[in-house]
């Protein structure tokens, strides 16, 4: 399951209100700045402990099969993949059985999330955008959350963080929710519950306000069910980014890599662009 969500007021009591954001978020620019997500998305602090109900780990096998035999289709051996924008660890979670992973996160508390999830793995704080580790890896990955790059300029510098850590001979995977070729408006439904009584279920409506620019709106309304049958409403607004192919594939190729497009279509009909860097030897 492919998604971003926010959400939830934080209030103890039955909540029915709309607890949109107004906090400006990944690639939006204003006046002349380029912020990074704000403390207060809630998705990644307040939802954190959410995340697993919201989207079940079990429905990240398939993709991430997809995903280690394209990190592993380098000229190079690939045992230590650093993965950008890890969020709860979800993938890293099937990854880790044959990859020794290093995840990286904006967020602590997704990274706390994701710690109880892969206790084994090294988990570090930082923004894909300049997050320097000091040294290299066999492969890099960034899964969904390089979505959040709204900008080229955003984008550019996610691909050369990819870069900088890739060992010659290794690849770079980046899976963007959609390219522009493929970008299709849509709703989504899904969550799951737990033993203990608890619960969530999320509606995503994405649309596009504007097709010749480089971003798309999904609407989120997520909905948490305590154990006490409490029942807590929220909805956000994310701004997200969607670049062409030849986009992608230019930018890979002025930060050094050679750039590919592999076209996938998941069980449940998701089809998506993965995009591929490989650095030379």
């Amino acid at each position: 399951m492919r998604f971003d969500v926010t959400g939830l007021c934080g209030k103890s009591e039955t909540c029915v209100n709309s607890c949109a954001s107004t906090a400006p978020l990944y690639g939006v620019r204003l006046d002349g700045e380029t912020l990074g997500m704000p403390e207060d998305y809630h998705l990644y602090s307040d939802l954190a402990p959410w995340f697993a109900l919201i989207t079940p780990p079990e429905h990240y096998e398939e993709e991430a099969a997809v995903y280690a035999r394209l990190l592993t289709s380098g000229e190079i051996p690939v045992r230590e993949v650093l993965e950008l924008g890890s969020g709860g660890g979800h993938n890293a979670s099937y990854l880790k059985h044959d990859l020794t992973m290093t995840l990286v996160d904006l967020s602590e508390d997704m990274l706390a999330v994701s710690r109880v999830r892969n206790p084994e793995c090294e988990h570090v704080q930082g923004d894909m955008r300049d997050v320097r580790l000091g040294r290299d890896f066999d492969a890099v990955f960034v899964h969904d959350a390089i979505s959040y790059m709204a900008t080229e300029a955003d984008l550019t510098r996610t691909i050369e963080t990819a870069f900088a850590h890739c060992r010659p001979g290794g690849v770079a995977v980046f899976a963007p929710d959609h390219t522009r070729e493929i970008f299709r408006p849509g709703t989504e439904h899904g969550g799951s519950d737990a033993a203990d009584g608890r619960g969530a279920r999320y509606l995503e409506w994405t649309w596009d306000p504007d097709p010749d620019d480089t971003w798309y709106e999904t609407e989120f309304v997520v909905v948490t069910r305590d154990a006490d049958g409490s029942v807590h409403v929220s909805h956000d607004t994310h701004r997200l980014g969607v670049f062409p192919r030849g986009t992608w594939l230019r930018l890979l190729d002025t930060a050094g890599f050679a750039g590919s497009v592999t076209e996938t279509t998941f069980e449940d009909g998701i089809r998506v662009d993965i995009l591929v860097g490989r650095r030379p030897l």
